[in-house]
């Protein structure tokens, strides 16, 4: 073969090499446009469920020295991350949890506090699900940027509840 062939099979090769990897790159974005979507349709038709779910595990923790819940209120707005090694969604939420404190300062009423902090929802590519843990003393933001070696922020939008 002459050279020129040579250089030819290389442009080639080169030029599909290119367009592979750009169909690669877009049929990508697309599925993963597809799957944010259709994670956050069903974040929003299941939020009422998932927040009942996250106060009845939150209330049920026994741990030695834990205060009780009294009362928790979801803050509207929903901030979503992926995880950078596992792809997984989650779903972060402001919470303000009351919790029944133990020194009753001589009344017969118990004492509370309120402690902010942000409820976490996964998301494992069928369903939304909680363990009902709360991230305290940081807003859904905060809590991201912390763990930003871990998470990568996807987006963040008022809820529409159902």
């Amino acid at each position: 073969m002459p050279a020129s062939w040579w250089l030819i099979l290389i442009l080639v090769g080169g030029l599909g090499g290119a367009g592979g990897w750009l169909a690669t790159r877009l049929a990508h974005h697309w599925w993963w446009t597809r799957t944010l979507g259709r994670a956050c349709r069903q974040f929003h038709l299941q939020r009422e469920r998932l927040e009942a779910r996250f106060v009845k595990l939150g209330q049920n923790r026994s741990q030695p020295g834990a205060r009780r819940w009294i009362d928790c209120r979801f803050e509207d707005e929903v901030t979503y991350a992926r995880n950078r090694l596992t792809g997984e969604i989650s779903a972060f939420v402001g919470v303000n949890i009351e919790l029944e404190t133990s020194d009753y300062l001589g009344s017969l009423e118990p004492s509370t506090a309120i402690r902010s902090g942000t409820a976490v929802f996964r998301y494992d590519g069928r369903s939304w699900d909680t363990d009902g843990r709360v991230i305290y003393d940081l807003n859904p933001q905060e809590a991201i940027y912390f763990y930003k070696g871990d998470l990568k922020p996807i987006t963040r939008e008022s809820a529409r509840r159902s």
